[in-house]
């Protein structure tokens, strides 16, 4: 496992030990930047289902300014820590360790909204869909920002979610990845 692109190309990323975390592959995490980027300018991001850090990691090497990082197992939040210091990153990353529900109320405490957001349950205990909705109903996401849901491929996620409509989906093997925006039919709402 390595950062694919950007400024810290090529360094190494630590998995988590054990088997309860399954890193997103090279190829996988490549495919998905190269559907969501694959290069940015500045933003803020959240890794919700962190794990090792690797795909957050690899936004802040691409461009993203800052990124929160949630895992809610001690392991994963050590190798996230762990992953960032050897990217020195650390400056420019906050690491929590909480369930997802609860880190994104607290979130809404602080009033932020992201331009990319990275979910990448376990497969079998996925909640996508009602966390797209708490997502919208709480304006998580910025105008032109993006959702990247990381899924088992026996998983159909629905075209629309809320005001978020999939503009992208792709399969590779036993993992799906769809990616979420915004829709511009405000209006009609």
């Amino acid at each position: 496992m390595r950062i694919i692109s950007g400024e810290k190309k090529g360094l190494p990323l630590k998995a988590v030990p054990g088997n309860e975390t399954r890193p997103t592959t090279d190829k996988v995490k490549e495919s998905i930047f190269n559907m969501i980027g694959p290069y940015f300018e500045g933003g803020i991001g959240l890794d919700l289902f962190a794990g090792s850090g690797g795909l957050g990691i690899e936004a802040l090497s691409r461009g993203f300014d800052r990124m929160i990082f949630v895992d809610r197992d001690m392991k994963a939040i050590q190798t996230v820590k762990e992953n960032i210091r050897s990217a020195q990153f650390t400056d420019q990353s906050e690491v929590y360790r909480n369930e997802a529900d609860r880190a994104l109320k607290a979130i809404v405490k602080r009033e932020l909204a992201f331009t990319g957001i990275f979910l990448d349950p376990p497969y079998k205990k996925q909640k996508l869909e009602s966390m797209l909705l708490f997502i919208a109903e709480h304006k998580l996401l910025e105008a032109e920002g993006f959702i990247m849901c990381e899924h088992g491929s026996d998983i159909r996620l629905p075209e629309q979610i809320g005001p978020f409509r999939c503009i992208r989906a792709e399969t590779y093997g036993m993992i799906s990845v769809s990616i979420y925006k915004e829709t511009d039919d405000r209006e009609e709402r």
